[in-house]
């Protein structure tokens, strides 16, 4: 089965592309296109699959990644580091021949590019990540290569979706002591329980810093079963591991 590639319509112009679990090689509970080394899946299975994902994205591209550790940090990338990571959760670059991968399983990814300075970036927020400021840092770096904010344009990739996202007291209060104006992301839900959108709060502290061009493409990945790998609808069905997707973009 063909790897299926979501691509944005504001990067249309750009080596990009969000995966999912489609067309790949993994079976049983990863069954598809697991990327995760971190899953108990079959390594050589992992490995066929992220050849794959480059070759659906941007063929004989060096794949760059970070080891995500839900953090704020950022790793500027001059070559392909697929066997020996750094730690962090987002990554910038201005070389060519580069594919820079965040991997996720209902945490956020989010794309990058300022096409005048040629200069792209990719970000996993996770709520933690998100809060710490994980984009604002990436936004940062890619400026520190020579992009403006007023250029860079957005996306914002599958994730899980309000409606899925079930969260309790003490985390609505993180945010909302954060920022009051946090609030807004949060739906009221069953008794000491509040929906989350984390992908609405991802986009406005974009939006906050200055970026112009967001696109948010909605696709929720805790629902979508056959689209997508979840954490939480893993945790859910009592599964013992659960598979993971990338987000790539670069430059030719």
């Amino acid at each position: 089965m063909k790897v299926e590639v979501i691509r944005s319509r504001t990067l249309d112009d750009v080596h990009h592309g969000f995966l999912g679990r489609v067309g790949g090689v993994s079976t049983g509970i990863y069954a598809g296109l697991n990327v995760g080394l971190g899953s108990d899946d079959e390594r050589d299975a992992v490995i066929e699959n992220r050849r794959r994902a480059v070759e659906a994205v941007m063929p004989d591209a060096a794949l760059a990644r970070v080891y995500q550790i839900h953090s704020p940090d950022v790793v500027t990338v001059t070559s392909g580091n697929e066997d020996e990571p750094p730690k962090g959760d987002a990554m910038v670059t201005d070389r060519p021949g580069i594919l820079l991968g965040i991997v996720t399983a209902d945490c956020v990814p989010v794309l990058f590019t300022d096409r005048q300075s040629a200069v792209v970036g990719a970000a996993h927020a996770g709520w933690k990540g998100a809060i710490a400021g994980v984009t604002d840092n990436t936004i940062a770096a890619m400026e520190a290569l020579g992009a403006d904010r007023s250029r860079i344009a957005c996306a914002i990739g599958p994730c899980i979706a309000q409606k899925s996202y079930e969260v309790d007291e003490d985390f609505f209060r993180r945010f909302a002591g954060a920022d009051a104006a946090n609030e807004r992301f949060f739906a009221d839900g069953k008794a000491g329980h509040y929906q989350f959108d984390i992908e609405g709060y991802v986009a406005a502290r974009l939006a906050a810093a200055g970026i112009g061009k967001i696109e948010c493409l909605g696709e929720d990945t805790y629902s979508q079963t056959d689209r997508f790998f979840s954490y939480r609808r893993s945790c859910h069905l009592g599964e013992p591991g659960y598979g993971r997707q990338i987000s790539l973009i670069g430059l030719r």
